[in-house]
């Protein structure tokens, strides 16, 4: 060791890390219990981990204590100790894991948990358990040892701006062997969790089904052994009920809601595996990371392997939960389990079993699939572009809402359609409120036919695809021509069947020698009905939805729109008449396209003209 090596060095946290410290140290939230969930997770992750290098290097274990973790809590020294005989970590690997948060979308989290009345259930969820034992603690002992090494370090931190790591103890170093122990020195109100009785009960609440012993090494009696230590997922059903459930998803998923969906099955034949997932009830802060990955973690042969395999497309990135092979070889690197067929027959197969869950829970269970879809329909629509495969399921599974109501499947908007309607009609925006006050919207609303309102940014994207349902394509208001003429109008509305008061032909000139290349061409409309105009993209090509968000992205430049024009309109009317006035017939052509834009969320190309045009004939319109 050098000198550096062998003193007391100083660090400063980073910048997330001292936010949220901040707010454990002051936390008010009530369940501060979560913190020995937390450890208790850490230590089992950190005996999985050396299970896992021990199979390619055996001497990690070699004749020194089995993987487990240990409670030990002092009321003498007003201390609790968190101890596992795991992997451990080494100079560095403290400094990194317990001095910075390297995860995206950690800002956004510790702005949450600021904001929260109560944060505790979102602690956890990206990857911050550690520091919730400052909620409890006013300062923190972590001494660890890599399997493997000699050297054992100390790394300690009373929550304030830093950390300070140095060379463990004489005392210290012959005390932990291998792994992690950790040292809360409990705050005055955190005394309770001394009693054994408490750390008991939080143990059964949370972690019992810890692949791993966890001893209670009280002050006076034996250590013993206070979890079951089971893989649940390896029981037969008949032998758990429904709160054996709920608690092994609480322990697995690190979650507080109560799941929506679970499955567990067992399956034989070419490939063996046990499988237990979970839909959770509600989202997660992290679901919208760019990475877009899994939560299921793969075993084999109860040994954890990773939780990085993606065995799950990441349109269902949201369920959580374990799939344990028996046929994949303990020794199998991540990077093989990418290319390795077992596995891609097992990605095939279960994916396949939670969509016909969700299909199922749809039909039976409307309340939890509701639960499922509001969280994580935006995600599931994912699928509909990627997944060519399971697209018609992924569609009928999918829940809309419309012009008609919420959570409307299309198989209820095909039983629903108007006489001699032959086309599913949807409408792409970025609100609902918007979208219903869409002038796309006033032909279909004079026959009562029903829209789809999409407003999840992956809407723009799979309804490029040109999908069908039932044999009724989907067809977009704002894209190429519709027509309603052989749809009747409902009973209490007319349309004026009377000539247009403009005429076709002369009108569209003129407009369009106004606009010249700012559209690609002018026609009438056959969507409006009491508006002037709106704009529409082409037949070929994408949406304008779609256009605007790529546009946003800098993937390409919008190309030009059509705009169409409703020819009953008093404003369309006073283009026609206006045609010797050429400067008033440009006022009110730019109108035409810029109060389409606004009507659109967008604004009008030079902010600065349209308001100088919409003021001169303003005033016109007053001293007329």
């Amino acid at each position: 060791m050098t000198m550096t090596d062998t003193a007391t060095v100083s660090h400063q946290f980073q910048a997330e890390v001292s936010e949220l410290l901040n707010l454990m140290v002051h936390s008010v939230y009530s369940e501060t219990e979560i913190f020995l969930r937390e450890l208790i997770s850490n230590g089992s992750d950190a005996c999985d981990k050396l299970r896992y290098e021990a199979i390619a290097k055996p001497e990690l274990i070699g004749g020194g204590e089995a993987p487990k973790i240990r409670i030990i809590p002092n009321k003498a020294a007003d201390t609790l100790t968190v101890a596992d005989t795991g992997i451990g970590m080494d100079r560095q690997e403290l400094i990194d894991h317990l001095g910075t948060i390297a995860r995206s979308g950690t800002k956004a989290f510790v702005q949450k948990l600021a904001e929260a009345k109560d944060g505790t259930g979102l602690i956890g969820q990206f990857g911050v358990g550690f520091y919730s034992a400052f909620m409890v603690a006013d300062r923190i002992v972590v001494t660890s040892r890599r399997a493997g090494t000699d050297e054992v370090w100390t790394w300690s931190s009373s929550g304030g701006a830093g950390f300070e790591v140095a060379p463990a103890s004489e005392a210290d170093a012959k005390r932990v062997t291998r792994g992690t122990e950790i040292v809360l020195h409990l705050k005055e109100d955190a005394k309770k969790y001394l009693e054994t009785y408490e750390i008991e009960r939080i143990v059964t609440a949370y972690s019992d089904n810890i692949q791993f012993p966890i001893e209670l090494v009280p002050e006076e009696g034996e250590p013993r052994q206070i979890n079951s230590a089971s893989a649940l997922w390896q029981r037969s059903k008949s032998e758990l009920s429904a709160d054996d459930y709920k608690q092994a998803y609480k322990s697995i998923a690190n979650a507080f809601d109560e799941p929506a969906l679970t499955l567990h099955y067992r399956a034989e034949g070419r490939y063996s595996y046990a499988v237990l997932l979970f839909a959770p009830s509600t989202k997660p802060f992290d679901l919208f990371e760019p990475a877009r990955k899994g939560k299921v973690k793969l075993y084999v042969r109860r040994v954890f392997i990773t939780d990085e395999a993606d065995i799950l497309p990441a349109y269902l990135r949201f369920i959580r939960g374990v799939i344990d092979s028996e046929d994949l070889p303990l020794n199998i690197s991540r990077e093989m389990l990418q290319n390795n067929p077992q596995l891609a027959q097992i990605r095939k197969a279960v994916t396949g079993r939670v969509i016909g869950e969700l299909e199922q829970l749809a039909e039976k269970d409307a309340d939890n699939f509701d639960k499922i879809w509001d969280a994580f329909g935006a995600v599931i629509k994912e699928g509909l572009y990627e997944d060519f495969e399971r697209r018609d399921k992924l569609l009928s599974l999918s829940r809309f809402t419309t012009t008609t109501g919420e959570r409307r499947s299309l198989k209820q908007y095909v039983a629903d359609l108007k006489p001699n309607q032959t086309e599913i009609y949807f409408l792409v925006g970025d609100s609902v409120e918007r979208l219903k006050s869409n002038p796309r919207l006033e032909a279909a609303k004079a026959r009562g036919i029903e829209v789809l309102l999409l407003t999840d940014p992956v809407d723009a994207f799979w309804t490029s695809a040109r999908l069908e349902h039932d044999g009724k394509p989907l067809k977009s208001l704002s894209q190429g021509d519709i027509d309603f003429d052989l749809i009747p109008l409902t009973e209490d509305k007319t349309e004026d069947e009377a000539k247009p008061a403009a005429n076709e032909a002369e009108t569209i000139a003129l407009i369009k020698a106004s606009l010249g290349d700012r559209v690609t061409d002018v026609k009438v409309s056959t969507r409006l009905t009491t508006s002037a105009s709106c704009l529409v993209a082409g037949s070929h090509g994408p949406d304008r939805e779609l256009e605007r968000i790529l546009s946003q992205q800098a993937r390409g430049a919008r190309s030009k729109p059509i705009l169409e024009i409703n020819l009953r309109h008093p404003l369309v009317v006073a283009i026609a008449k206006a045609a010797a006035d050429k400067a008033k017939v440009d006022d009110m052509s730019f109108l035409l396209l810029e109060q389409a834009q606004i009507l659109d969320g967008e604004l009008p190309e030079d902010p600065a003209a349209f308001a100088a045009r919409l003021n001169r004939l303003v005033v016109q319109g007053v001293t007329a």
